[in-house]
């Protein structure tokens, strides 16, 4: 089977993330096995946790990029908006869990982290939803 480029960019970003939940695991067992509570920090868990999910949540994304009709660069940009807020979302948690600087990154939100979740929102289901209607362009309205 010969997959496109964009395919194969998007499988290479979910087997990296994959890879980096198998890393984020160590670190999240590590830190159980050395605590009193025997529990990682929160956001080492939610790390842990949302790298596995968005490795999966990828590895779809690259069947509707292989699937969907539109040229390869929409595809790419789409699936690349996509995962770059996964990867965005995972870092932001690496980060609260290696300062342990909060329990809860909304506690104390700005303006900054508004902006910031509409951006994810706007750029996480956008991006899908072109992939989305390029499947369903080419599957079922004859694109």
């Amino acid at each position: 089977m010969e997959l496109g480029i964009d395919t194969e960019l998007t499988l290479l970003a979910a087997g990296l993330i994959f890879l980096l939940a198998l890393s984020l695991g160590v670190w999240k067992y590590r830190q159980m096995v050395t605590s009193e509570s025997h529990l990682a920090h929160p956001y080492v868990d939610i790390a842990h946790r949302s790298a596995l999910l968005y490795s999966f949540a990828t590895m779809l994304t690259a069947v509707f990029v292989e699937l969907s009709v539109w040229p390869t660069a929409v595809n790419l940009i789409a699936a690349g908006v996509l995962v770059g807020f996964f990867v965005i979302a995972i870092g932001s948690y690496v980060v609260h869990g290696a300062l342990r600087d909060t329990t809860n990154q909304f506690e104390d939100a700005g303006r900054g982290t508004t902006v910031a979740m509409i951006a994810l929102i706007v750029g996480e289901i956008g991006g899908f939803s072109v992939l989305l209607a390029g499947f369903v362009w080419g599957s079922f309205l004859g694109g």
